[in-house]
Order: C-alpha cells, then structure tokens, then sequence
C-alpha cells in the first residue's frame, strides 16, 4: 500500500482464480502498487497504469523472500481526492468497478459481480471459451474467476471480508481516520492479523479532502500490528525530512534478491523503528503493567496528533512545518521506546 504526491492511493490484496498462477518472474502485486504511484496522477490514470502493465509483463512471482515458492494474483483498491475504484485481476484478465456511494473492502477473495465499470477487451470471450461463462444472461466476474477448489486461506478470509464490510457499514457516513484506525485494529474481524503464521506487517490510513487547497494526510504505523502500534502522520511537501529511522538496509549486489537463484539466503531488513518497536513488544509482554502504561500514553500522543492533524484541516491550525511532521512522531515514538 502506499500513497504519492496527487492524493491517489493504492492498496492490494493476493487473490487466487481459475487462472493458473506463474512462479515464474513477473510483476508482482507490490511492483504493480509502486508502479501505479510512481505514474499515475489519479486513481482512474493508476488503474489504466496496471493493467497495461499486465498485459505487457503479466502477474507472478515470488511474493516472499523463501525459496519456497509463493505467488498469487491480485486485487487493489485506488482512491484519490474525487474517485474510489476496486480492481480485480486473474492473470492478465481484470474487471474494474467504479465505487459510487458507501464502504467497500477487499480481503483475498474477488468481489466485483456483474456491476463491472471497465473490463478487459477479452474477458468474456476468454470466460466463455473456457467454460467458465455460459455466454447467456448476467455476467459476473466473481462467479466466472472464482477457483471451484479455492485455498484454505481463501475460505479464511471470507471472514475477515464480511468483518470488514459490517464494521465500515457501522460507521457508514461517519468514517473518519480514527474510525479506521480502530476498524484495522480489530482482531475479532480477522482484519488484525496475528495468527497462523500472518501478522499485519503495517497498516495505513488516508485523509484525502476534497478541497485542493487542503493536503492529504497518509498516517503510518511503520510497524507490525496495529493494535500495539502508533499511527504517525506523513504530509507531502516540498521540503520532506528523509527519515532514515524507517528504510530498510540496502545490501546492493550482495542482496539475495538480486542473485539468481534467489533468497539463497537471509538478511536482517529490520528498521530502526522496527527494531525498537519489537523489543517493546517483548518488554510489554514480559510486564504488562509497564505495556498497558506505555501504550496509554502512545495511544494519547497519537490522538492529540489526530486533533492537531483535523484542526490544521479546517484552518485553525495555521504554519506547520508539514515536510518535519512525520520525521518528528517517529522520533518521539523512539525515544518513548529507548
């Protein structure tokens, strides 16, 4: 997931269809997300990025540092200051739909049925021909994608999607970046996820105003579960500090990811921030006391972040330095930690 300088917004999620999945090299999800951020100026331009991408590269790949293959397919969610749009892929085939009114979710399974806003040139030609489309009556793309044997992981996240839609119904009309963040905090919903091998690596929320004059806001946790992490506010300007505490080590042409065969072997990605921030972990669970104190007093920096960030939104807030915002809270938290 991730966010650039237009206000446009992506997020993916790994799928698995009819389409047969390639191990073999290609562009994976995470590729297509950077891909669609480093050249689209809105979430309608992204989406067309992607699937020309596709069509040109196709999807696949090894989606874990494991030499042990693990590839799937993918589905994404674009938003900008204007649009939301839901985009769902089986190899080179996609449907895309336009979201109009409401919430909408995503979560390892497709989603768009016959209500279709844009569409491979191919799709039901290909779907028919294969046995998947009868060619009469409604199409969906959903009931024609969909695996008759999907993974277990698949059957698991019907859950989770049904958790996700109902919680963003609750609050339908009244969402805000603290209603999500709660909403990607929560465990019962499978959204939190910390079990069977997954944990929510990190977790992002956008504020995107209609208003051009207003910036959007992306708040990052920088680290793992969001249920004991600190969303922290990033704002582009044309003055960012680099924050060094949150990029991942470069090992160059030593990197196993640039060795063929790749991930021979392992290294420490592990961030600053990461590190501090797992080492409280342990110390949190290791003295609850200590943690409960420590998380009430993260929870409170984050809301009194969350007010600022919502007054400087409706103009009582005038003169931040935007382009410090976000080096300023991972700092903070830092030294919480150290």
């Amino acid at each position: 997931m991730g966010a650039n300088e237009h206000g446009v917004c992506i997020g993916n999620e790994a799928v698995w269809t009819r389409e047969p999945v390639s191990p073999g090299e290609a562009l994976l999800g995470m590729d297509l997300v950077r891909l669609g951020l480093e050249r689209g100026d809105s979430a309608w331009t992204a989406l067309n990025v992607i699937t020309e991408l596709l069509q040109q590269h196709g999807q696949g790949g090894a989606c874990r540092e494991d030499p042990e293959p693990f590839s799937y397919h993918n589905t994404f969610l674009l938003v900008d200051r204007r649009e939301a749009w839901v985009l769902e892929t089986a190899g080179k085939l996609w449907a895309a739909q336009k979201i109009t009114e409401g919430v909408k979710n995503i979560s390892n399974q497709l989603t768009i049925g016959a209500d279709i806003s844009a569409e491979h040139p191919e799709l039901r030609s290909v779907a028919q021909a294969r046995g998947w489309w009868s060619g009469e009556g409604e199409f969906s793309f959903t009931a024609a994608l969909s695996p008759d044997q999907p993974p277990a992981r698949m059957e698991l996240a019907k859950q989770r999607y049904r958790g996700g839609t109902a919680l963003l119904r609750q609050h339908d009309g009244s969402v805000t970046a603290e209603v999500m963040m709660g909403i990607l905090r929560d465990k019962d919903s499978g959204i939190c996820m910390d079990s069977g091998g997954f944990r929510t690596t990190g977790s992002m929320v956008s504020i995107l105003p209609r208003d051009p004059t207003r910036p959007c806001v992306h708040f990052f946790t920088a680290t793992p579960d969001p249920s004991r992490s600190v969303f922290k506010p990033f704002i582009f300007s044309e003055c960012v500090s680099p924050v060094a505490m949150v990029i991942s080590p470069q090992y160059g042409p030593d990197d196993p990811v640039r060795k063929q065969p790749r991930f021979q072997h392992k290294v420490d990605r592990q961030h600053d921030l990461y590190r501090a921030h797992q080492a409280a972990v342990k110390s949190m669970e290791s003295d609850p006391d200590v943690g409960a104190s420590l998380q009430e007093i993260m929870r409170y920096l984050e809301s009194q972040c969350l007010q600022d960030i919502e007054a400087m939104l409706r103009g009582d807030l005038q003169g931040q330095e935007l382009g410090d915002l976000f080096f300023d809270c991972v700092d903070t938290e830092l030294k919480f930690y150290q």
